[in-house]
């Protein structure tokens, strides 16, 4: 016969390698029992990266003598007496194969005492052989000691990482399973280090406080829709930190990946920004139990829904309403501090004197730029008071108005340069923008009305609003606004086209003629009639009418660059992304360009008027501020 039924022992083996992969696995599946047992502190430990040890205590219900026997045994569980139960298994374990699974592959003890009980029992299990049951002393709930975890599967063992990677795991774990059931204790020491220590919280957002303390980098997500509630935190947008970032998904309570849910998340982010992200997200979604399916992997971290499209509209559109609402980057001030062994400098009589007018009515010297020798940019003078607000602020801008109309040092002048006198009283800024320290992302309303008050460099727009000052990049900004324009326009049917006298031909690289000529009618859709003119080469006889010649070429190497990697069947939402992406960028005003104060005013209210404005199509924050109460902290105001 060459058929034969296998040994318990090796069929548990070949079980566990299934459900126990490394020490990690061990922990995630008996802290799950332990939760499905109602404990309400849970203590994990564990010794060279859980190779000596995992040990488990919680004090949940516990088990009788007859129960703790049949929990080692094969196909053995309590959560479920029929198959109609796993269509809404409400538990977080089900299946019955953890315990014997784990005992087959390393030296297993079980102490456990049933509430109510006198005393408690104790089960000992070697490589899958009983080695004894007996009576003993314990407190209420459960124990269970892992000891030499693969000891006799070598083959197994030799795959395990460094202790140090291994623990990490069991700690990264751990995390999950705090956060996802906030209201239990959690404890995990590694040797003599304590590495997670959550008392019971009251909410999500308590237990998330106490795993990674304040983020008010985050944004929240509240939403809620056809039987469906999600909510967590996401990164922003305008992100600044790894592109890659933790993403913990729960369904129900349960720790999960699925390819719906990720594909949703991506699908939100992809509306604002064409740059590949995997963002930062902790999400919990929870409906009933019989709309999902958990009982489809053997570690049960995967499921199935039963209408995934609306899991995926729903989250999708959660997400997306989150990040059009999400924060703008906000500046920190580092005060400069002289050195002690540095005497102060007393000041010379009738050097650097402040300008009566300045003294006076500061804001009406900042609008006017009278203050260019001596306000901004000096160490010396008097403070200038806190920006005026109601009544205050609307007379002042009253005021700035029409000194701005009376006065020559407002105007640009016929090469749409800033006047010298602004343009010097902006310039100032120069050095009080060098004791900016870093940028942190926090939660603010989206961007509000502003006003242009020059340019930095002819690369940044400077303007204030209710909250502070803003630094605008004007080439992101103008490229945010252009990619909305652009998409939607093409999303409705195609860009104005400009037919050009003399058709252009130039060369470009197989791989861009290849992506253009796979795209033909997508490049028409955007106002360019261009076709192979043999070899590498290309012509061009028609143009998009809102970009210039010069950019023409240029243009269309990075659209021929981009359109690469698109086959002819690519989705075509993702190919109009990409493109507008791109004519965006290409179309936007540049660093180094000179504006006058009406166009950046037009940046700034076009860019009001647009949707995700913090971030623009390719990942990059469209601007900083500067916060009055930061100002004023730093000025020893407040």
């Amino acid at each position: 016969m060459k058929i034969a039924i296998l040994p318990p022992a090796l069929a548990n083996q070949i079980a566990a390698g299934e459900v126990v992969e490394r020490p990690a696995s061990v922990v995630k599946e008996l802290v799950e029992n332990a939760l499905d047992a109602g404990a309400r502190r849970i203590a994990v430990a564990i010794e060279q990266g859980g190779r000596a040890l995992i040990r488990v205590e919680d004090d949940g219900e516990g088990m009788a003598p007859e129960d703790a026997a049949l929990a080692v045994q094969r196909h053995a569980t309590s959560k479920i007496k029929v198959a109609s139960d796993l269509d809404g298994i409400r538990t977080l374990g089900f299946r019955g194969e953890a315990l014997p699974s784990i005992a087959s592959v390393s030296r297993f003890t079980l102490r456990t005492r049933a509430r109510g009980a006198l005393t408690g029992v104790e089960v000992r299990i070697e490589g899958g052989e009983p080695r004894g049951m007996h009576d003993v002393g314990a407190p209420e709930g459960t124990t269970i000691d892992v000891r030499d975890l693969f000891y006799n599967l070598p083959a197994r063992r030799k795959f395990l990482k460094a202790e140090s990677a291994e623990a990490a795991q069991v700690s990264r774990l751990m995390t999950q399973l705090a956060l996802g059931a906030p209201t239990i204790g959690f404890q995990l020491t590694s040797g003599s280090r304590k590495l997670l220590d959550c008392p019971p919280a009251g909410d999500v957002a308590e237990r998330f406080y106490q795993i990674y303390q304040a983020r008010p980098d985050l944004v929240e997500v509240r939403r809620e829709g056809g039987g469906i509630r999600v909510h967590g935190y996401i990164a922003p947008l305008a992100e600044q930190g790894p592109r890659r970032g933790p993403q913990n998904i729960y369904v129900n309570g349960r720790i999960i990946r699925d390819k719906t849910i990720a594909h949703a998340i991506q699908a939100a982010y992809a509306v604002a920004t064409v740059k590949e992200r995997s963002p930062e997200v902790h999400l919990f979604i929870e409906m009933p139990p019989e709309r999902v399916d958990v009982n489809v992997h053997p570690t049960k971290a995967e499921v199935r829904f039963l209408e995934q499209g609306l899991v995926h509209e729903v989250l999708r559109r959660a997400l997306a309403d989150a990040l059009g609402a999400g924060p703008v980057p906000e500046l920190r001030l580092q005060t400069p501090i002289a050195p002690a062994h540095l005497p102060a400098m007393p000041m010379l009589p009738g050097v650097l004197r402040p300008d009566p007018t300045f003294r006076q009515d500061p804001w009406r010297a900042v609008a006017t730029g009278q203050h260019a020798s001596q306000g901004l940019g000096s160490q010396v003078g008097p403070a200038v008071p806190a920006r005026p607000t109601g009544d205050a602020l609307a007379a002042w801008e009253a005021a700035a108005h029409q000194a701005g109309a009376d006065s020559p040092t407002t105007t640009t002048r016929a090469d749409g340069r800033m006047d010298d006198a602004f343009t010097a009283a902006i310039t100032g800024l120069d050095a009080a923008t060098a004791a900016i320290g870093r940028a942190e992302a926090v939660v603010r309303d989206d961007i509000r009305p502003m006003k242009p008050l020059g340019q930095f460099r002819h690369t940044y727009i400077l303007a204030v609003d209710q909250d502070g000052i803003a630094i605008v990049d004007q080439h992101v900004a103008h490229e945010r606004v252009l990619y909305e324009r652009i998409h939607e326009r093409l999303t409705r049917g195609a860009l104005k086209s400009q037919r050009l006298l003399t058709p252009l031909v130039f060369e470009m690289d197989a791989s861009q003629v290849a992506g253009i000529e796979a795209h033909m009618g997508d490049l028409e859709r955007l106002g360019f009639e261009v076709e192979p003119f043999g070899g590498k080469s290309v012509r061009v006889s028609a143009m998009p009418a809102l970009i210039g010649l010069g950019d023409v070429e240029p243009t269309l190497r990075a659209l021929g660059q981009d359109l690469e990697g698109f086959d002819r069947a690519g989705r075509v939402d993702d190919v109009l992304k990409h493109i507008a992406a791109t004519m965006a960028c290409h179309a936007a005003v540049k660093a180094n360009d000179p504006l006058p104060l009406e166009k950046m005013q037009f940046i700034l209210d076009e860019l009001h008027a647009t949707a995700y404005s913090t971030v623009c199509p390719h990942g990059r924050p469209v601007l900083l501020r500067l916060t009055r109460r930061e100002i004023e902290k730093n000025f020893q105001r407040i």
